[in-house]
């Protein structure tokens, strides 16, 4: 198992590849973060960050702007 995400497209598609259970809106929203290459929205981030600890999964390191 990974330590932490580096992006969230591998973020999101551990959540999609594991044993659990998401709702409609989660997983088009968690497909939408693998097929997009565009950085996250500051909502999106934080949801994301929501799922990865409901789920057990390792934090997503997030690039901060200098």
């Amino acid at each position: 198992m990974v330590d932490l995400f580096t992006d969230h497209r591998t973020a999101a598609l551990a959540l999609l590849n594991g044993p659990h259970r998401l709702s409609r809106k989660t997983g088009s929203f968690l497909g939408q973060l693998v097929v997009d290459h565009s950085p996250l929205s500051e909502a999106q981030a934080n949801w994301l960050d929501k799922l990865l600890d409901k789920h057990r999964l390792p934090t997503l390191i997030r690039e901060t702007a200098e």
